[in-house]
């Protein structure tokens, strides 16, 4: 039996190749896929070839480690079950269910040190969040919202949708999430959004203790900065990738002593770095999934073998999909 992988081939074309499942080196397990994630905005950076020259995948996943180049293979969201080990010595992980920060794939081997169990009793759907769910973590760890506060976030795809879910949890006076399209606004409010607008529809500019960028479009930036009051933050959570737009820095912003937050899940802020890790950190990821209902984001699950058409979906038509899942059903 082969393993089918997706392979972003050239500058917006995806394909989906069979290639022998490889057999795990003492020390590494072997993973059979059960779901895996699409993390639309990045890996449509990646698929268009809008990444600045030079930019590495990401040398914080060894499993993406290497600098840009078409064939490429990208992703880091599976969730399977361990299959086989390499040595006596990890016989135990044969049979758990496992995440991953690996390529789409049905099937790969990786080190026991890269695995990280899902918590007993977890859907593996909600499970294939997980990377979403810490960004959106660490992004309200370094806005650190007070009790009372107006907060609004701009940018309703699914991490801009989890941060507004954690949001919902604290003692606020109001928070608004604006996003242009419908679907995203409905999904807001469900996730406990207090209002939802499209950005031509916000009234009440500069008034925002408060404002996350999550869009992935830097024109959004705007958006943000003019929501913001006087001493207000702003957290930029998009990544634009070589993306650029024009920036109005120089009306209110300039007098308005508007802070501008980066917030990157890469790394913790050194604030946190005394008491907290990313282990710390993935833990509340896990609480978090379990708590909200995360997959309420899922709006379609494909099998892998439509690889092509869910990359299709996601670019062209964002108004019907949020997050789209690869099923592995038909591989196995």
């Amino acid at each position: 039996m082969d393993r089918v992988s997706v392979l972003f081939a050239a500058p917006g074309e995806v394909t989906v190749v069979r290639e022998t499942i490889p057999d795990p080196e003492p020390g590494e397990v072997l993973v059979q896929t059960v779901t895996s994630a699409i993390s639309a905005g990045t890996e449509l950076l990646f698929l268009r070839g809008q990444v600045p020259p030079g930019t590495a995948v990401d040398r914080t996943i060894q499993a993406l480690d290497g600098s840009v180049a078409f064939p490429l293979r990208y992703g880091y969201a599976c969730v399977g079950r361990v299959t086989a080990a390499g040595a006596p010595a990890d016989a135990g992980w044969i049979g758990r269910n496992v995440f991953a920060f690996h390529p789409h794939t049905s099937h790969f081997t990786a080190p026991v040190s890269q695995l990280v169990p899902v918590p007993d009793g977890l859907d593996l759907r909600r499970a294939a969040l997980l990377p979403n769910m810490e960004t959106a973590v660490n992004f309200v760890m370094d806005g650190r919202p007070v009790i009372g506060e107006r907060v609004a976030v701009v940018g309703l795809g699914v991490v801009g949708l989890l941060t507004t879910a954690l949001l919902a949890r604290f003692p606020l006076a109001e928070l608004v999430a604006v996003d242009p399209l419908p679907q995203r606004r409905a999904l807001a409010l469900d996730l406990g959004a207090h209002r939802a607008l499209a950005p031509d529809d916000l009234d009440d500019p500069a008034s925002y203790d408060l404002v996350y960028e999550v869009s992935g479009a830097p024109a959004a930036l705007n958006t943000a900065l003019a929501l913001a009051g006087y001493a207000g933050r702003v957290v930029i959570g998009s990544w634009y990738g070589a993306k650029q737009a024009p920036i109005d820095l120089g009306g209110a912003f300039h007098r308005s002593r508007i802070r501008l937050l980066s917030s990157q899940v890469s790394t913790l802020d050194p604030r946190w770095l005394g008491r907290w890790d990313k282990a710390r950190r993935l833990d509340v990821a896990w609480a978090m999934l379990r708590d909200l209902r995360a997959e309420r984001v899922i709006t379609h699950t494909l099998p892998v073998s439509d690889a092509p058409a869910a990359y299709r979906l996601l670019s062209e038509h964002p108004e019907q999909a949020v997050q789209v899942l690869f099923d592995y059903t038909d591989v196995h």
